[in-house]
């Protein structure tokens, strides 16, 4: 992959980043969205595709972008297709300071330093070309406005856009109602994107990845270990669910 075009995780940090502030809206769903755009970007450069809700190496030739290279090798190492959804809510502690180091570097932001509350040192990324940031916008307010199916990479990002909760960044109070609307409707136009953004909101509102299970038959109990009949919940309390091990991802 060369790098004459910008990655998906790229385009989502440069949304997200407030020009005026030089902080990044909903921080802590964003370091969730970048290893979805990932996930995306991945896919669009032909290594990985979706199977059923699970996401399978099928080219496992580096791409060269290092960051999304560690990411396809980490994907290999497993073996087995990976739930989306597993990898999502992984440990991504450092992601979003990864790329946001990256497009220092590449010119398109610089860090400026400061302190908050007078002691604790912060850094904050200002846009040195806005235009940039502007033209990533206006694909997605064209695909708003036109209705025309976008191509699949303004799609994903739409999806991840919304997944991660940037439609009232974008579009804030009630006149950006309706284009908060359409930027969710355009998830159905990117399978992958699709995914992703729901595995993200999955992973957000704490849905635990377990696979389904076949329904139990329709007669008698099922039997428990050595041939008796499993005990039922006693009648007026709930059977306990499942407690997922999906990390929680810490904000920087």
């Amino acid at each position: 992959m060369g790098r004459s075009r910008r990655t998906l995780p790229e385009e989502l940090l440069l949304l997200a980043l407030d020009p005026t502030t030089g902080t990044t809206a909903q921080p802590q769903s964003l370091d969730l969205g970048l290893a979805g755009a990932q996930l995306v970007e991945l896919a669009l450069a032909g290594r990985i595709a979706p199977d059923g809700d699970r996401i399978a190496v099928v080219v496992p030739r580096p791409t060269g972008d290092p960051t999304l290279d560690c990411a396809l090798e980490l994907l290999r190492r497993r073996g087995a297709p990976v739930r989306a959804v597993n990898w999502i809510g992984g440990p991504r502690l450092g992601l979003r300071q990864t790329y946001l180091s990256h497009l220092e570097r590449c010119g398109m932001v610089h860090a400026v330093a400061g302190q908050m509350c007078g002691v604790l040192p912060t850094t904050r990324y200002q846009a040195t070309d806005n235009a940039i940031s502007r033209e990533i916008r206006a694909r997605l307010d064209s695909a708003i406005r036109t209705g025309v199916p976008p191509d699949p990479r303004t799609a994903a990002l739409a999806a991840l856009a919304h997944a991660v909760g940037l439609g009232k960044h974008l579009y804030p109070g009630n006149e950006g109602r309706s284009s908060r609307s359409r930027l969710r409707d355009l998830i159905r136009h990117d399978p992958m994107g699709g995914l992703v953004a729901h595995a993200v909101m999955d992973v957000q509102n704490g849905v635990a990845a377990q696979p389904r299970r076949s329904p139990a038959p329709a007669t008698g109990r099922p039997a428990a270990p050595g041939g008796r009949a499993a005990a039922e919940p006693a009648r007026g309390v709930p059977a306990q669910p499942h407690r997922g091990s999906m990390a929680r991802v810490v904000a920087h």
